[in-house]
């Protein structure tokens, strides 16, 4: 049995009482924190908490050389410990579609993913959000700015007026994590460059460029959540916290989305987006 258990978005007590049971009942226990990483906790912490021990594994890892975590599997009860929710990487959907080939029985524990939290903290309505997209450094796709993939899937959601979850890039091997005003800086010389959605930025949002909302430290606490022109959350004056960020970049709000955007996420300026 291979089961994948989600340790939610923040420490080592975010997972769920099932995943914890879980994690107990394991023969061994595995985890990859590379494609989503716990800001609060470390392993050490999660084999404290759970008085296990955990064999950690690169995100190349389990896509180029996962017969050690199968071959646990296939002899006994293994977990694979990820960060936020286990689907949500493809990474670890082929890792399932693996142990399926090999007749191994899988089991999904849920934990609370990134996509349901920006949802809930900013108070936008979930099913008003479009395709997501990913942001990644400049040096990772070979050309300056912003992809031209990045640029359509904002377009194409600014056009139907829905939201946009932006993800941010990590490069875990080297300790890189984008930051919320680095991804603005970036997405605000996408706006001078493409203007989403119609060619032109002679409206009121500006040089500011469009409302968009910043979220850091999602599950701990007291989590960050700011609604600022991309502008405003770039200049530095925010206090975001570690990563892991991302943002949300809204489209058209209904009336009780404004009123959470300036509860919820201190919006001050103008709510057009």
């Amino acid at each position: 049995m291979l089961a994948f258990v989600g340790l939610g978005l923040y420490d080592e007590r975010s997972i769920t009482v099932e995943g914890r049971r879980t994690v107990e009942r394991a023969d061994r226990v595995f985890a990859e924190l590379y494609t989503t990483r716990l800001a609060g906790a470390t392993v050490a912490d999660l084999e404290t908490f759970h008085d296990v021990s955990v064999e950690r594994r690169s995100r190349e890892g389990i896509e180029r050389d996962p017969g050690p975590v199968l071959a646990a599997a296939a002899g006994g009860t293994a977990v694979l410990l990820v960060g936020g929710d286990p689907m949500v990487s493809t990474t670890h959907v082929d890792l399932r579609l693996r142990a399926h080939e090999r007749e191994i029985d899988t089991r999904i524990v849920h934990g609370t993913s990134a996509a349901t939290a920006a949802a809930g903290l900013t108070g936008l309505q979930n099913y008003r959000f479009g395709p997501a997209t990913t942001l990644p450094f400049p040096d990772a796709h070979g050309v300056d700015g912003v992809p031209g993939s990045v640029h359509e899937t904002l377009a194409a959601n600014r056009d139907r007026g829905l939201h946009t979850l932006t993800y941010l890039d990590v490069k875990a091997a080297d300790d890189r994590y984008m930051t919320a005003d680095r991804a603005a800086d970036l997405l605000l010389a996408a706006w001078h460059e493409r203007s989403w959605g119609d060619g032109s930025i002679d409206r009121p949002t500006g040089e500011a460029g469009p409302l968009a909302v910043a979220v850091a430290r999602a599950g701990a606490e007291r989590p960050t959540v700011v609604a600022d022109r991309l502008a405003g959350l770039a200049d530095g004056d925010y206090d975001y916290g570690d990563p892991p960020h991302l943002l949300v970049l809204p489209g058209d709000l209904h009336h009780v989305e404004r009123e959470a955007l300036s509860a919820f996420a201190g919006a001050s300026v103008s709510l057009r987006r």
